[in-house]
């Protein structure tokens, strides 16, 4: 496995990251078993977020923690908050102040912790007030509840804007990417031409976190579109698959390996999220930190997805 030094505590983290997402109707054996089955193989990294089966994924993993003393600390733990999701379903983002400190206690008591050793902002939110989170933001700091504070999903206006008023450091922005999933590859690579590849979708997110020494934290590593599907084994990709199948034969891994090799070979500092409930696959995923593609091998995964370099 490798690591990246993650934030201002420069903390060990596996560039595989474990998304427990989908922990919801598993059993606390069955949720330690996959988190052993992950350290096992040197992945230390946990993601889950307050907004997961609202709290009740938190909460599940408070009880793993609880059933196994000593295993939080054997961890690098993860959580975001700043998504609201009402009875009635309705969806909506809130970065204000009382309720970032509020979700950090809540999230904190559900997972029976007293820190996080990272803490994400949520989606952004455009009606945030940039002093009031960063008021936010220092005094759960100070207090030692989170030890690092990080974004998702945010592009890089609204990034700058939070920068420049927030008195802590942002360690890291979580995006979409896989080799299924790439538009903020496809803008840079059609920059200044007359084709609908050109559209800056993201404001060249990717190279703003490079450049500020940001973690890149990739999810929805093995899907296409948005949470349309599994592009592994898909009729939609017979090229991707068979280069996957390829190079997975000539490494001596799985096909996911190299899928997530293809997210890792970006040379930023990444972590590639997967949220499988299967130790099985959580072996598999670990084998993409065995090997690094090529330059040729990463083009030609690329454009085996269907993408045409101009």
């Amino acid at each position: 496995m490798r690591y990246i030094e993650f934030g201002e505590q420069k903390a060990k983290a596996s560039e595989v990251m474990i998304g427990l997402m989908r922990i919801k109707e598993m059993s606390v054996p069955e949720v330690t078993e996959l988190i052993e089955a992950a350290l096992d193989e040197g992945i230390n990294a946990l993601d889950i977020a307050d907004v997961y089966g609202r709290g009740t994924c938190e909460t599940i993993l408070g009880e793993v923690f609880a059933a196994n003393p000593g295993l939080r600390d054997r961890v690098f733990l993860q959580s975001k908050v700043g998504i609201r999701k009402e009875p009635d379903g309705f969806t909506w983002y809130d970065f204000s102040k009382e309720h970032i400190i509020e979700a950090v206690d809540a999230g904190l008591a559900r997972m029976g912790v007293d820190h996080v050793d990272s803490m994400l902002l949520h989606r952004p939110d455009v009606l945030m007030e940039p002093d009031e989170v960063g008021e936010a933001l220092e005094t759960l700091k100070d207090q030692g509840k989170v030890l690092d504070w990080g974004v998702s999903n945010l592009n890089p206006a609204m990034l700058g804007r939070l920068e420049r008023r927030v008195p802590v450091k942002l360690a890291t922005n979580q995006m979409q990417l896989s080799c299924a999933f790439t538009p903020a590859f496809n803008g840079a690579f059609n920059v200044n031409m007359e084709n609908d590849a050109a559209i800056m979708r993201d404001g060249g997110i990717f190279e703003c976190c490079e450049d500020r020494g940001m973690v890149i934290q990739a999810w929805s590593t093995m899907q296409y579109g948005y949470f349309e599907g599994a592009f592994l084994g898909s009729p939609k990709y017979p090229e991707l698959n068979a280069k996957l199948e390829e190079l997975a034969e000539k490494y001596g891994v799985t096909p996911m390996a190299v899928a997530l090799a293809w997210v890792l070979r970006y040379p930023a500092k990444m972590q590639a999220v997967i949220g499988t409930t299967k130790p099985s696959r959580v072996r598999e995923a670990a084998r993409a930190c065995d090997f690094e593609l090529t330059r040729k091998e990463w083009y030609e995964i690329y454009c085996s997805a269907g993408n045409v370099l101009p």
